[in-house]
């Protein structure tokens, strides 16, 4: 069983930054993948960023240029650093994370089934930025 928890979420003007952080605990397969989604109220679950093992990542085109997400595999734990944001990247973001080769490499891409193929999520940590 794998447990996860985001913290760093806050309340900042546009244009600032912010970074989230996932720790992960319990044990997942040698090829992972750590999904970062967010919800906004009325809005459906986006995902937003992907790293596997490799430390190969993947943005949607929403947050492309402007978030980066990382993996510190020694410290099981997951950034995602977040520069120029904007109203609409308001919502609570919440990581996600699957085991096995059929969820790391090209698969761990925030797509439109991102979401469904994550096993174990976290709680998730409140984003608000106000203009």
């Amino acid at each position: 069983q794998v447990q996860l928890m985001e913290s760093g979420g806050g309340s900042v003007q546009a244009g600032g930054s912010l970074r989230l952080s996932c720790v992960a605990s319990g044990n997942i397969h040698e090829s992972y993948c750590i999904g970062w989604f967010r919800q906004s109220p009325g809005k459906g679950r986006e995902g937003v960023a992907g790293i596997d093992n490799s430390g190969g990542a993947s943005y949607a085109d929403s947050v492309k240029g402007r978030f980066t997400v990382s993996a510190d595999n020694t410290k099981n734990i997951s950034y995602l650093h977040m520069d120029n944001l904007k109203p609409e990247d308001t919502g609570m973001y919440f990581c996600a994370a699957c085991g096995g080769k059929w969820c790391a490499g090209d698969y761990c891409y925030p797509g439109e089934l991102f979401g469904d193929a994550m096993d174990y999520w976290g709680k998730g940590t409140l984003v608000t930025i106000f203009s």
